[in-house]
């Protein structure tokens, strides 16, 4: 059954188009907007990069010397600026998605160019640097470079057109973290993670109504008492729920995610979110209204 569930899962890059596609014109048309700009900014990086040996050689050399789990970080960083963009977009997500820029040395971020960069050639032409020393590949990428418009993602295609492109490398670059994550975590499970500083500071704090249990320490919540909600609209004594955070950032009743500062864990977050609009989730679509009947918070 699982198999046969999996079989019928639209592909990544079409989850993800369909979530996009709830936008309105005016927010299609923003997010556009921001795709090539992003893109812009990505344009002018490879173009400083393939424009000086010395800083090729220098974030080459840096490149060459790390070992793959930071690699897959360089990528990660780059995919998760990506995803934060598209959230923003969506009506569902930019209140759940921390906008602050993801500090970065230089020499990473040039590494990280260049990563993507071979990683684009690969992809495209898998013989192009076959024969090719690395001291060659600065010819190689500025001549691959100049078919595409210094681009790494389709800079040159028309706006209407952009956006698939752009998500196609986004799902790349997942599938690329997703499988160095899978070999490194083999046998030893997926780690807790905690939830943002930023995201516990802007949890609001509401009026117990009174008659519910706090599902951390059992007990009823007084009415009248301030407690915490979550996004998920669960309730939570304040002395209870911190600590709880400051191990996980699921919710206690319904695993709900709260933002993590933790790069992998919220690549997984943002794109569950992202999939399960795309796939008509209910659970994406709502503003997660809560059946008491059914809701193990409330006895």
């Amino acid at each position: 059954m699982e198999a046969a569930d999996e079989d019928h899962q639209a592909p990544p890059s079409t989850a993800v188009m369909a979530a996009l596609a709830t936008l309105s014109p005016p927010q299609l048309s923003a997010l556009t907007n921001s795709v090539l700009a992003d893109l812009h900014h990505h344009h002018r990086r490879v173009s400083a990069l393939l424009s000086s040996p010395s800083l090729f050689s220098l974030a080459l050399r840096h490149l060459l010397s790390l070992p793959l789990p930071l690699k897959s970080l360089l990528v990660a960083r780059h995919l998760l600026s990506s995803l934060r963009l598209l959230a923003r977009h969506l009506p569902l997500l930019p209140a759940l998605s921390p906008s602050h820029a993801l500090p970065e040395r230089r020499r990473d971020r040039d590494a990280a160019t260049l990563l993507l960069l071979l990683c684009e050639l690969r992809h495209r032409d898998p013989r192009a640097l076959e024969d090719a020393a690395p001291s060659e590949w600065r010819s190689v990428l500025r001549r691959h470079c100049s078919k595409d418009l210094l681009s790494i993602a389709g800079i040159g295609a028309f706006s209407g057109g952009i956006l698939a492109p752009y998500v196609e490398m986004v799902v790349r670059c997942r599938n690329f973290v997703e499988a160095v994550e899978r070999c490194l975590e083999a046998g030893e499970g997926r780690r807790q993670v905690a939830a943002s500083p930023a995201a516990v500071v802007a949890l609001p704090s509401v009026e117990a109504a009174g008659g519910g249990e706090c599902a951390v320490c059992r007990e009823e919540m007084e009415g009248g008492r301030d407690v915490c909600e979550l996004p998920c609209r669960h309730s939570f004594h304040w002395m209870c729920i911190l600590p709880w955070v400051r191990k996980t950032n699921t919710c206690p009743c319904c695993r709900f995610e709260l933002p993590t500062d933790d790069v992998f864990a919220e690549i997984r977050r943002l794109w569950g979110a992202l999939t399960k609009i795309g796939s008509g989730s209910r659970d994406a679509r709502s503003t997660w209204p809560r059946d008491d009947r059914c809701d193990p918070c409330v006895r």
